[in-house]
């Protein structure tokens, strides 16, 4: 089984370069959408069905902001929508999709651009480590994939000397990480196959950063440790250029 994660920030502005052929070429069984930033009836659903793609999305409140979505060929048990915490649910952040013996998350963390946003990034991060935790006494067998807005070490980012008080790489989201991923007991399955630097998955728009891989690794597939003999490999899809993010995959034998 292939699956994909992929911030696209705009499913719709994806979509006009030509995010669906390459869908089709990239061929995964399951897709983890972020920042859709559409409501359902701004998707066009019927062209992913058409793909073989029966897909699931979770919108923001707020038009044009946030949201994800599953995108998937095997046919789920069940969709949940959200955690059941109004204020993130409201901003569309997380959708999880049921299969025989595994279940899919989706997961957009918020980015923090002040104080406010950072202390609603971690209450939303404290959270969800207890969602995933509480999750896993019924569910043993998860894969949580997406935007996480956070590089956890030094080799994750491109400059951690002078970022390290910038949001993303600050040491209070990194040492959430380390938590989330001993107290869930979570494989972080590209580092699990790679140990090489250099590997981002989102490059801003300014000073030609991504031509220049002046990166940020902050998309993930996380798989509990329940999985670790299924994984069979993982990789960055840097050549995808829908969006400032790439997507990363993980492929394991389910």
């Amino acid at each position: 089984m292939k699956l994909i994660t992929y911030n696209v920030n705009g499913i719709r502005a994806a979509f006009t370069k030509d995010f669906l052929g390459w869908l089709k070429l990239a061929n995964p069984d399951i897709i983890c959408i972020q920042e859709s930033k559409a409501g359902n009836d701004q998707i066009d659903i019927q062209s992913l069905e058409a793909a073989g793609y029966n897909s699931y999305w979770h919108s923001a409140v707020k038009k044009g902001y946030s949201g994800v979505g599953i995108a998937t060929k095997i046919k789920p048990k069940h969709i949940e929508y959200g955690c059941g915490i109004e204020s993130y649910d409201n901003e569309g952040r997380i959708i999880r999709a049921d299969f025989d013996g595994f279940s899919v998350i989706s997961v957009y963390v918020p980015s923090a651009s002040n104080i406010e946003r950072l202390e609603f990034k971690m209450k939303f991060c404290n959270d969800f480590l207890d969602y995933i935790k509480n999750l896993r006494k019924e569910i043993p067998n998860l894969i949580i994939s997406g935007d996480f807005n956070i590089c956890h070490e030094a080799i994750d980012i491109h400059d951690p000397v002078k970022l390290k008080n910038v949001s993303g790489f600050l040491p209070m989201e990194r040492e959430w990480m380390t938590n989330f991923m001993d107290e869930c007991e979570l494989i972080d399955t590209f580092r699990h196959f790679h140990g090489e630097p250099d590997n981002y998955t989102w490059w801003s728009y300014r000073q030609n950063s991504r031509a220049r891989n002046k990166g940020w690794r902050l998309d993930y597939n996380f798989a509990t440790n329940t999985l670790q003999d299924n994984l069979k490999r993982a990789s960055i899809l840097q050549e995808a250029v829908h969006s400032d993010h790439c997507p990363a995959l993980v492929e394991l034998s389910i």
